[in-house]
């Protein structure tokens, strides 16, 4: 499987949050939708910087886990969560320095971006292609020309 990274290109974003929405949707359990896991930090009428999960390389939220439940996907490289080893002392909220982890009061758990495991939802619902999931090479071929 092709490596892919999930590129934000927030100069594109017009905050019209279908993304969120997808998102929201996709974290659907019996029914119910989760709390998106993007969010849009709106600017202005047509203005929008969509947040989320940097995937970070020394991601703090598991690092500070006291049960391991947030751990790296080998395919995707998102941390994601996994809900029964939570334990729900919400350290990995405190711990994001991004702010990009919050809780997901209808499931009653931490939730932060998980790639959707390896097809994020949000991407095919962004109107402007602010959201994109491309190859890696792609990406390094990118800032290379930067």
């Amino acid at each position: 499987m092709k490596r892919r990274i999930f590129l934000v290109e927030s100069q594109l974003c017009i905050g019209c949050g279908k993304c969120e929405l997808a998102c929201a949707f996709g974290h659907a359990l019996m029914g119910r939708p989760g709390k998106s896991r993007i969010s849009i930090f709106r600017l202005g009428d047509e203005k929008g910087v969509p947040i989320v999960c940097l995937q970070c390389h020394d991601p703090a939220c598991a690092n500070v886990c006291p049960t391991n439940a947030l751990r790296r996907n080998k395919d995707t490289l998102a941390i994601e969560l996994v809900p029964s080893l939570c334990i729900r002392c919400k350290m990995c909220i405190s711990a994001c320095p991004f702010g990009n982890m919050h809780l997901d009061d209808v499931f009653n758990l931490p939730a932060k971006c998980d790639l959707c495991g390896g097809e994020p939802k949000c991407v095919p619902f962004c109107p402007t292609g602010c959201l994109k999931w491309v190859p890696e090479e792609k990406v390094l071929a990118l800032s290379k020309d930067a």
